[in-house]
Order: structure tokens, then sequence, then C-alpha cells
């Protein structure tokens, strides 16, 4: 099945890690290019449904599905639905699951999708291609909104600063392009010769919130708990701190064994879902990242599903939801 030249980052890693064997069910919950789905496939006897929420994806993993003799089933829909689409095709249980969260390369390089200012394009920044773009955000976001979006998805201390800026700038002329945005940023936050630069952190959390993407890490790590046969494996490969975290603190949740005090009375504990089979991140190496930059921040983390039962879900974070933002709640 391997015909194209793209490799996922840490890609030898994730499948190390997910162990495809024959007869085996497997999700690919981040299709892109479909690096992972190629190396799952070409492990004779499995079956495979890959998911990803933008139809540019799914239309260029066409000929993959054509060659594979049934064998995969591409689905376009969001990774946080990963349960339904499995039951959909009548599967109830799967023996590995992979996801590279974030945003794609081939999204990056395109103009028009408007998830980078190095190519100046439309303000949009939309996976799915539908709902609200970057640019209708920054239309209508409050400031103290809009100041919480970059502090909170970008990581950004001169949040407060950007987002007076935007306002201010926005009721002359709206925000369309990435680079008018870039640039407004540019000329307002200081940055030293080798720095990355100012737009950034603003632009990261512009597409995290636009896409929800942290509410759908989350959603899709359980779902993936719920959908993982004893045996199974959860692979991550996640791109800055924001998603690691969830990630490592979710599986370090799921994998807790034991613990309490001898003096203390013996509290009833939820048996681990999960055995960490990585206590530390999976890392790129010097080589991988000498290829390809953007290796450098990537962690993998994985783990396999044990007999017992799902916990419940976590509580739903506190941060700021798109729906509310862009109805002024």
């Amino acid at each position: 099945m391997s015909t194209a030249p793209h490799i996922p980052v840490l890609g030898r890693e994730a499948i190390d890690h997910l162990a495809p064997h024959a007869g085996g069910i497997y999700v690919d919950a981040t299709f892109g290019a479909g690096g992972y789905s190629r190396a799952i496939l070409d492990v004779p006897g499995t079956r495979l449904i890959a998911i990803d929420r933008d139809r540019t994806a799914i239309a260029g993993g066409a000929d993959l599905v054509a060659r594979s003799a049934g064998r995969l089933t591409l689905v376009e829909d969001r990774f946080s639905n990963l349960a339904e689409i499995c039951a959909a095709q009548g599967v109830d249980g799967v023996n590995g699951v992979v996801m590279d969260v974030g945003v794609s390369s081939m999204q990056l390089d395109q103009a028009g999708r408007g998830f980078s200012f190095r190519l100046d394009g439309p303000l949009d920044m939309r996976m799915a291609q539908t709902g609200p773009t970057a640019a209708d955000v920054v239309a209508r976001a409050s400031e103290s909104d809009l100041a919480d979006i970059i502090y909170l998805f970008g990581e950004e201390r001169q949040s407060r600063r950007i987002a007076r800026a935007i306002v201010a700038d926005r009721q002359e002329t709206p925000f369309t392009t990435t680079r008018a945005l870039a640039d407004l940023i540019g000329r307002i936050v200081r940055s030293k010769p080798g720095d990355i630069h100012p737009a950034t952190r603003t632009f990261q959390a512009l597409r995290i919130f636009v896409n929800e993407e942290l509410d759908e890490l989350q959603t899709a790590l359980a779902a993936a708990e719920r959908v993982l046969k004893p045996g199974g494996r959860l692979v991550v490969v996640s791109f800055h701190s924001l998603e690691d975290r969830i990630v490592k603190n979710f599986l370090g949740e799921r994998s807790k064994t034991g613990g309490g005090s001898r003096h203390l009375p013996e509290v009833s504990q939820v048996p681990p879902s999960f055995q960490l089979l990585t206590r530390r991140p999976v890392i790129a190496g010097e080589a991988e990242v000498a290829n390809n930059p953007r290796a450098r921040s990537a962690k993998l983390r994985a783990a396999e599903r044990t007999n017992a039962p799902a916990h419940h879900d976590d509580e739903p974070s506190s941060w700021p939801r798109l729906s509310d933002v862009m109805r002024g709640g």
C-alpha cells in the first residue's frame, strides 16, 4: 500500500507503539495525508477506519480507498465522534487508535486556507471549511474575549495589548487577510532577532479556538477509551504544550493505581483503564528534526487499554466557547 512519500512526524515510533497486526481493526483519527493509514494497511489483514474533518484530505484519500480492497473506510467527520463512527460501521471494539492532533502541513502550506501568515490569504483557519472563520471571531469577539482567547490558547503574554489594538483598528477596517492581522501584531509587539514572529501565538490561538481543537481532543480521548478492546493501544502525537498537557493528564488519570496512606481509611478507587507505554513522551531524533523542523515540538504518548470499564467523562473545561463568543455570550 505504501506509494506516497508523506511520512508523518514520529511516524515510525507511532506505528511501533500501535503495533498493528493481521486481523486487527484500527482507527486513524486524523487521516491528513494518510501516512499512518498507509503504514497500518501495509500490515496484511488489517481493517482501518480513517477520519478527517477536512474534505480536501478526504478527497486526497480516494485513491488509497480504491486500492485498499475494502479494508479502508474513510469518513468526513470530527474525530471526537470516533465512537459513533465506529458504531455506524458495525464495529463495537478496535485494536488501536492513533491521533496526530493539530493543523497539518498541507493546511499550513495552502494560502487560501488562511492558517499561516507566511503566505497572504483570507483569514479563515477552518479545518472543516464550515462555521465561523477567524475573521468572524476577530470582527465580533469582545476585547475581553479576544484577550482571553489569545492568552489561553496562544499562551501570549501580550494578549490584552493585542486585543485592544485589534478592537481599535477593526472599527475602521475589518481584518480579512492573514497579512493584515500579522502586520498589526508585528507593529505593536516587540521581538528580538531570532525570536518567533510576534503573530505566531495569536494565530495559534485563533486556529485552536475556531476549530475547538482542545475540546475535540478531550472528547476524542474519552471516545477512544470506550472503543478500545482490552490490549488495544492509544497513540497520540501532539505539537504544543496545551495538547500535550491534555493527553498527559488524561492518560495519567486513567492509569492511576493504588496510592493512599496506611494512616487513612481506604478509599475505593476506579480501576485503571490504561497502562502507560510511555512514562515520558517520545520526541523526534536529531535527524528527523533536521529534515522537518516541525518535529522539534512533537511529543508522542501511548498507552494500552486494560479490561477495566471506561471512566466517566471529565468535567467540562472552563475556557471560552466558540458558540458563546460568536453570539456575544
